[in-house]
């Protein structure tokens, strides 16, 4: 029923992209469409060596005094889908459908993140009806893993000094501006030594129930990180009881905070009831200083069966791990100074794990200031040095910085509000947007990002109002046909 809503022509697109299975890395049959719909409909299109495409379109009749705009999408979805959903995302199509105020899907992403962004951008190519200037429509790939098809766009490709970003979910509010990032890795060496004679017990202690969140967008609500508050736990409460460390784990995404943390331990049977104990002081602790964030916060105490368990680590190695994620910085680290309430340089403690005598400490930094990003990684390449752990810094990426006297924010403002008869936010995302990887190659492009609203992306909740797709569409039409204005 998709193609009976309107605007005709993005659900129409979105229909049919929904129908083409596109996760990041398997591209091929969605750049296919593209680049037959541009065929199809006598529409300039090329592609770059990284897999990215440019469709160009000269100005409707009367605009060609205009400036040329690039309107922006990336071609990739997330694929996830719930427990118990058959779906193949390389060969299946998405299952959308209408639910009353809102577009699901049926056990799976939906893929409207960017999907509708995309739609968007090749609706205004085709419909008829659209007043505009020089359009230029850029589609990346493999966005969502790792922001491959902007790490690779070249310079002087694009001849638009304006670009609209498509990729933002929330209708109503303009972003010019968004963090940049870098991944920080640190690796210990560990060894390990038999278990101790009178170690007669082995158990399991598990930190569960938080809420996570993703470690850009949600980083400054104050919600527990499951590795600090167990690290917290063996530095501060386990040291009353002789206990050998066999295993650490905790988080599975470098970018989402983590909801939950393993450890695996040996004991006498003589310490069991004091563990138990000191657990239940630690949970009542948590629960008196996160209770109101972190509702379903659990610690559990599981017994793991002796075989499993064949060595634990020496006591130094235990030592050095357990006072380094004690003492490695996680959260917010500042607040920016333009835009009130907007954090300006996080860092998310994402990811631990022991594999082949090795434990990966992995963090996600994010900054809208380049500079202070560098401050971050520094502070942790002289942590891993004095702990004697090695390091690897990679996959960093610029933040973009925000331009209050941005032309184009200035035309979406006085639009939104001639429209709508209300005032926009401006907002600022701590979360990676391409626009600041393209300030790389082209530095004195003017640019925003705007979209309708998508709740719960990257999930099999996702869902996209109706109604901010209409509103949103609005908005990007009356842009385009007032685009004398941003001469």
């Amino acid at each position: 029923m998709l193609s009976t809503l309107k605007p005709k022509f993005v659900w129409q697109i979105f229909n049919d992209i929904c129908n083409i299975p596109h996760p990041s890395h398997h591209e091929q049959m969605i750049t296919k469409y593209i680049v037959d719909f541009a065929n199809s409909h006598h529409i300039s299109c090329e592609l770059d060596k990284v897999g990215n495409i440019l469709l160009t379109k000269p100005a409707t009749k009367g605009m060609e005094h205009c400036p040329s705009i690039a309107l922006q999408a990336h071609m990739d979805m997330v694929p996830q889908k719930n427990e118990g959903t058959v779906h193949d995302f390389f060969t299946d199509p998405i299952e959308a459908y209408v639910d009353g105020e809102w577009v699901k899907a049926k056990g799976t992403t939906l893929g409207a993140d960017n999907g509708i962004g995309l739609a968007s951008a090749l609706a205004v190519l085709v419909d008829p009806a659209i007043e505009h200037g020089p359009i230029e429509v850029l589609v990346t790939t493999s966005e969502e893993t790792g922001m491959h098809g902007a790490f690779g766009l070249q310079p002087n490709w694009l001849k638009s000094h304006y670009l609209i970003n498509t990729d933002s979910e929330d209708e109503g509010e303009i972003f010019t501006g968004c963090a940049g990032g870098v991944d920080f890795t640190s690796t210990f060496a560990v060894t390990y030594a038999v278990i101790p004679e009178k170690h007669d017990c082995y158990m399991q202690i598990a930190l569960k129930g938080l809420k996570g969140g993703h470690s850009g967008c949600d980083i400054h609500l104050g919600r527990g990180n499951a590795i600090k508050l167990m690290a917290r736990f063996l530095a501060e409460y386990a040291q009353d009881i002789s206990f050998r460390l066999a295993d650490i784990k905790g988080g599975s995404l470098r970018n989402a905070i983590p909801r939950e943390a393993f450890v695996e331990i040996s004991l006498s049977k003589d310490d069991l009831s004091k563990l138990e104990s000191i657990i239940e002081q630690y949970k009542s602790t948590l629960q008196n200083e996160l209770g109101k964030v972190e509702p379903n916060l659990e610690i559990t105490l599981t017994e793991v069966k002796s075989d499993k368990i064949k060595r634990v680590l020496t006591t130094e190695h235990q030592n050095k791990i357990i006072n380094w994620l004690n003492s490695a910085p996680n959260g917010v680290v500042r607040m920016s100074d333009q835009l009130q309430g907007v954090v300006e340089t996080s860092l998310n403690l994402g990811i631990v794990n022991i594999e082949d005598n090795q434990l990966y400490v992995h963090f996600l930094i994010r900054s809208q200031v380049d500079s202070a990003k560098d401050a971050v990684v520094s502070t942790l390449i002289s942590l891993s040095q004095l702990a004697n752990a090695n390091y690897e810094i990679k996959g960093g990426y610029s933040g973009w910085e925000p331009n209050l006297n941005s032309c184009l924010l200035q035309l979406a403002q006085d639009k939104y509000y001639e429209i709508f008869s209300q005032k926009p936010k401006i907002m600022v995302i701590h979360a990676g947007l391409e626009c600041g990887l393209f300030k790389q190659s082209y530095p004195n492009m003017d640019m925003i990002s705007i979209g309708p609203t998508i709740v719960s992306p990257h999930s099999p909740d996702e869902k996209v109002n109706i109604q901010s797709v209409i509103r949103y569409w609005e908005l990007l039409i009356a842009m385009l046909r007032s685009a004398t204005q941003l001469k």
